[in-house]
Order: structure tokens, then C-alpha cells, then sequence
């Protein structure tokens, strides 16, 4: 398919919208709205997402970038949500191990310090039970120093190693879609929902408007499914649901490699509070992990690190490599994401539960809460809840949900077919079979490769430079400046593709350049007016009082 052929596609997903009655339309393009159009697609159902925004372009490119089983949740007796994690994690890894990778994880032992090299090894014992394995081992103080020199927080006995896994959410989400619309469902971002109408009491259709071309359209569905996150109560007020959610923000720091080089994931409990951080190597950069705060600054507005995040970061790494002397300085990009976590009353932001919910409230199936990595589980979930509203049987199942990739070019090497087998999947043979070696070079500070830019820009549904460089790669958050250093040859690669003249060229640069000012660089000095609100004045995002 070119690029002809992709404008052509949604064209034609226009032309269909109101021409039919869909079994099921989802709204939200993360990874829970993706999960349950392949789950639904892979059943034959008629399958239509919509995304108001990019896709992922919420919390699933945002995330802490694990597959996690959650180790944490066995502190809180909540072994049902482990138990899930650990075996979805396991599946994961067997069934696009390319995307899914095995990360090794060091937690220092330290005297005087929770939880201890006991209680914290019963647990680990009890996450390998689990999964089935036996990953977790203790190291002494030579072999930590081995595995993570300059390691050294006060009174550091040793530690214990154990084994999770990492991923890029955001090219994840594209994987799930990809196999979604290869079973027929039809997946459009830039569209948004206006509004819900009721037949009988039951959702019968959805308002929607085109946010490219301002077009509107009525569109039917026997079942709609709302996976819009942390948005979710607001989709939910049109059938008089009350809200559920506690959104809390989660901040990240990237770092050079150089700068930080780890080669385990080093977690820890923070000196100050004893909440969970880690920092680990990904994409070619570090990174450092995470915050978790009531976010209480309208949704509408992206996420923003504030300077007391950065420093709590900060101070956790240098607590635990005090001669790297990390700063604010070394930062070469930041993100936050808001959490869509269930409030499940608990007064602590990191105590509060993080299982998903599913309502049924007059045929609008609200699938929010829960876990990256149980994206499966709850898919079928909402599901089961949708199926009486389609007239069509469900049965839970446990089949592959990725499609098997086929034999790249052997003459690469295993680095780049692993890579291209990780972005692509069954389709990366078709989409790089006339890949050229320029293209197959990384670009420098980072593991992505040049084709990634081409390839995105031709068949990946870009509107946006932000959607090519935040979500289709990664190079937004892994390069300093947000990557615009590079922007003469990101251009040569991708104008072709994009058929943007000059003057949209210079708009989208305008555009994206203030994007990473304002959302991916370390927070700006700002002026406080007279009058202005409290939440500016203590540190929350505002955008009209950003210096230039």
C-alpha cells in the first residue's frame, strides 16, 4: 500500500461511517480501545476505533515503558492483579519477543531500609511461583559493583536481581491496531466523539466530526465501547454515570546513555517518601521513573513535569549513584502522562488501586483503570459486557493475538531485523523489502533507524509532526531539543511521503517546536500575574505564562 492508497483509505472509512450499523465502535486509540477492536475484529465482528487525537497519543505513550508483573501489588495482598500481570507479561514476551524484551532489575539492600532483603526475596520467590521461573538470585557487594558500578547508596549490603520486561508503549498500541485492522476493523485518529444518542434508554449512535476536514457524521453501533482512560467520566456523564477515576500524573526524565550508563534497571525506594522509582536503559537513552500525583489541572491540557518532580527524580539517582552528580542540566527531554486509576478512596496517590473497571450503563461499555500489561484481559472483559448488545456469542479465549513474522533479508543483521520485526510485525517484510543501507544506519544517540521516519511517514497514519516523532518514533523524547536538529534530513525522508509544500512544512516545524517547549522540556521560568490561580503559582502547567 502507498501513500496514495493510505489517503485514499480513509477516504473511503469516511465514506462508510453512516453508510452502516457497526457491531461495535471504541473510542480511544490507546492500548485498552486497541486491544478490544483486535479482540472484537479477530471474532468477526464489524469494527470501527476512533481516536480524537493520534493514536496512543494519551497515557499508552506516556507510560513507564513496562510490561511489569507487579511486583508491588504483592506488598498490598492483591495477588489476583499479580497473578494476571505476571502471566499476560509471559505471553507478551513469547508472542512478540521482538517488542517485548526480558529486562534485568537490581533493588539495593541497605540497612535500615524497607523492605528488607527477606521480606523483599519472599516476594520475589512468590512472583517467580507465578510465572513459573526462577529469575530472582541475590547478589553480593563484588557483584553489584559488577552489574551496576557506581552503585553505592548508604550502608549498600547487596542486592537482589530479578527479571521484568520493557517495551515501547507507543509503537505496542501500533502493533495491536495493525493486527485489528488486518481482520477488518477500520481505525481512524483526528476523530472525534460529539456526542451520544439514546434510543429506548440504550446508546444507539454517535455524533462525530472529522477534525481534519470538520465534517460530521451520525454514525450507528449496536455496542460502543468508551476506552478513553483518564477521559473516560466524561463520555460517561452523557448516560448519568458517576465519576470513578482518580487521574494521577506520572513524570519521566531521559538522559543520555553516557551520561547514566546502566545496563540493569536499578529500582529503588525513594530516601524521602519510600515510593517505588527506577531507572533503565531504553531506546539508547536512560530513563528515570516516575512520579505519581493527583493531577488535577484540566484534562484538555497535555501533562507537564513541574520543577518538584524533576528534583525528586533527580534526588533518587544521585541517592543511589551519588558520583554521577546528576542535574537538572543532564535532562535531554521529560514527559508526563495521567494515569486513569480508579479511586478506591486510599489518601495516598501511589497506595491507590490500579485494577480496571468495566460498566454497562445503557449500552456504553466503559472499560477504564487497569494495566498495560493486562490490555488482553480487559479487552475481553468489555467485551463480554458488549456481546448481548451485539447479538453475537463471545467466549473468553487464549489465542495468539500477534500474527507471526516472517524471514527478513539475511543479509542484515540480526540488530536491524530484530528491530524492523519489533516495529512492524507480520508486515515488516512487505514495508522494508526495499530498504537501502543509508536507511538501515541508526540515528546517532538513539537505537532508531532512519527507515523508521520513511516508513511512518508513508503508512502510518502521520498528520502531524509531533505523531512522526513522539509516537511513530521515538526521537522527540530520546534527543535533545526534541530532535530538531535533525529536521533537514527527517524532512528529505519524509516530504515525499506527507505532500506538504514549503508553507505546511514551516507551520508543522512552528507547531512541534512549541509542543516540546512546553511539554517535553524541563519547566520554564514563569511570571505570575496579579490574579493568577494557585495552581499556576505552585507549579502546575500554564501555558499562556510560558517565556518564549
Amino acid at each position: 500500500m502507498g501513500e496514495l492508497n493510505q489517503n485514499a483509505g480513509r477516504a473511503q472509512a469516511l465514506a462508510q461511517l453512516d453508510m452502516r450499523v457497526w457491531d461495535l465502535m471504541v473510542i480511544g486509540g490507546g492500548i485498552s480501545g486497541a486491544g478490544v477492536a483486535q479482540q472484537a475484529a479477530r471474532r468477526g465482528w464489524t469494527v470501527l476505533l476512533i481516536e480524537q487525537r493520534d493514536f496512543s497519543w494519551g497515557t499508552s505513550s506516556r507510560s513507564s515503558k513496562l510490561v511489569h508483573g507487579g511486583l508491588r501489588y504483592l506488598k498490598e495482598g492483591d495477588l489476583k492483579t499479580t497473578l494476571h500481570s505476571v502471566r499476560e507479561r509471559e505471553r507478551l514476551m513469547r508472542e512478540a519477543p521482538e517488542l517485548i524484551e526480558p529486562q534485568s532489575f537490581l533493588s539495593a539492600d541497605c540497612a535500615g531500609r524497607k523492605p528488607g532483603r527477606w521480606l523483599f526475596q519472599l516476594g520475589l520467590r512468590v512472583y517467580d511461583l507465578m510465572a513459573g521461573q526462577r529469575s530472582q538470585h541475590w547478589a553480593d557487594l563484588a557483584s553489584v559493583q559488577m552489574l551496576a558500578p557506581g552503585l553505592a547508596p548508604a550502608q549498600l549490603r547487596g542486592a537482589l536481581v530479578f527479571r521484568d520486561a520493557k517495551t515501547d508503549d507507543a509503537r505496542l498500541v501500533w502493533r495491536v491496531l495493525s493486527e485489528a485492522q488486518r481482520d477488518g476493523a477500520v481505525t481512524l485518529n483526528y476523530m472525534a466523539a460529539q456526542g451520544l444518542q439514546l434510543d429506548a434508554g440504550r446508546v444507539c449512535a454517535i455524533e462525530l466530526q472529522d477534525m481534519l476536514s470538520s465534517r460530521q457524521f451520525q454514525v450507528r453501533a449496536k455496542a460502543v465501547v468508551n476506552a478513553t482512560g483518564a477521559w473516560a467520566d466524561r463520555l460517561r456523564g452523557a448516560v448519568g454515570g458517576k465519576p470513578v477515576l482518580r487521574p494521577l500524573r506520572g513524570s519521566h526524565l531521559l538522559v543520555p546513555f553516557w551520561r547514566l550508563p546502566v545496563a540493569q534497571s536499578v529500582s529503588l525506594m525513594h530516601p524521602r517518601d519510600g515510593r517505588p522509582v527506577f531507572l533503565y536503559p531504553w531506546e539508547g537513552a536512560t530513563l528515570i521513573g516516575t512520579t505519581d500525583l493527583d493531577h488535577d489541572v484540566d484534562l484538555d491540557i497535555e501533562a507537564h513535569i513541574t520543577q518538584a518532580e524533576v528534583d525528586y527524580l533527580i534526588e533518587a539517582v544521585n541517592d543511589q549513584f551519588p558520583a554521577a552528580a546528576l542535574r537538572a542540566a543532564d535532562v535531554s527531554a521529560c514527559y508526563a502522562g495521567v494515569r486513569p486509576v480508579v479511586d478506591d478512596g486510599a489518601g495516598t496517590a501511589s497506595k491507590a488501586a490500579r485494577d480496571h473497571v468495566v460498566l454497562d450503563e445503557s449500552g456504553l461499555i466503559t472499560l477504564t483503570g487497569g494495566k498495560l500489561t493486562t490490555f488482553r484481559l480487559m479487552a475481553q472483559d468489555a467485551l463480554a459486557l458488549a456481546a448481548p448488545h451485539v447479538g453475537k456469542p463471545f467466549a473468553r479465549d487464549d489465542a495468539a493475538m500477534f500474527t507471526p513474522v516472517g524471514d527478513l533479508n539475511p543479509r542484515w543483521s540480526a540488530a536491524v531485523r530484530h528491530r524492523l520485526a519489533a516495529r512492524y510485525g507480520y508486515r515488516a517484510q512487505e514495508l522494508t523489502a526495499h530498504a537501502t543501507d543509508a536507511e538501515l544506519q541508526t540515528i546517532p544517540g538513539t537505537n532508531t533507524l532512519w527507515l523508521e521516519l520513511a516508513v511512518a511517514a508513508r503508512f502510518e497514519a502521520v498528520v502531524h509532526l509531533d505523531d512522526l516523532l513522539l509516537r511513530r518514533t521515538r526521537l522527540g523524547i530520546l534527543l535533545p531539543r526534541g530532535g530538531l536538529d535533525h529536521l533537514a534530513r527527517i524532512r528529505a525522508l519524509c516530504q515525499p511521503h506527507l505532500h506538504w509544500d514549503d508553507a505546511q512544512w514551516q507551520a508543522q516545524i512552528e507547531r512541534y517546536r512549541t509542543l516540546i517547549a512546553a511539554h517535553y522540556s524541563l519547566p520554564k521560568t514563569i511570571v505570575i500575574p496579579a490574579g493568577q490561580t494557585a495552581a499556576c503559582a505552585a507549579g502546575q502547567f500554564c501555558p499562556q505564562l510560558i517565556k518564549p
